[in-house]
């Protein structure tokens, strides 16, 4: 046999290599086209019945929008510069809105009282009165136990919350949330 430089057989080993995967791929191509393809999985349908299901009601984001919006025209016709912030069910936020002049701390204290109002499904000024006789209650992270956080209820179990920060005092706060709440009745 004769001797090839290294060159060569680099070269010779290359296109051998490239004459292998081009065959292969053809071979896998036309393997699939020819053969059935098992059509996809049709939908699941969910059985509503099923009791390893659980379902929930909550807010939808142009509800949640509508509260959070008539929270902070109340605020504003009251002459306050607040935050509201409107939670689902699990206290995730769906709409937050710092209103023009709100102080920097408002909107995280908006957050924590909608947390803490659909966490207890109740007002935060009346969860603040327990603290006298469970003061740990404070201790849970994410809450926030002052006036200014409103449940939002569906057949007496809580969907969402209301939460307002910013005015000179919880009640104010409280006050505005309730308008929010009370606008999704409308």
């Amino acid at each position: 046999m004769k001797n090839t430089s290294v060159r060569t057989r680099v070269l010779t080993g290359t296109v051998a290599a490239a004459a292998l995967a081009a065959a292969t791929v053809g071979a896998v191509s036309a393997s699939a086209e020819t053969s059935e393809t098992p059509a996809a999985p049709a939908a699941v349908k969910i059985d509503v019945q099923n009791k390893n299901l659980a379902q929930s009601t909550g807010l939808n984001l142009d509800a949640a929008t509508r509260a959070a919006q008539a929270t902070l025209d109340a605020a504003t016709k009251a002459g306050q510069h607040v935050s509201v912030a409107v939670v689902d069910r699990d206290g995730v936020v769906r709409v937050l809105l710092k209103g023009d002049g709100a102080g920097p701390q408002a909107t995280e204290s908006a957050q924590r009282k909608a947390f803490t109002a659909v966490s207890w499904n109740a007002p935060t000024s009346e969860l603040a009165k327990r603290l006298a006789q469970a003061p740990n209650l404070k201790d849970i992270p994410g809450t926030l136990f002052l006036a200014g956080g409103a449940p939002v209820q569906s057949k007496g179990a809580p969907v969402a919350g209301i939460g307002v920060a910013g005015a000179p005092s919880g009640d104010l706060d409280e006050q505005f949330a309730q308008a929010g709440v009370a606008a999704l009745g409308k």
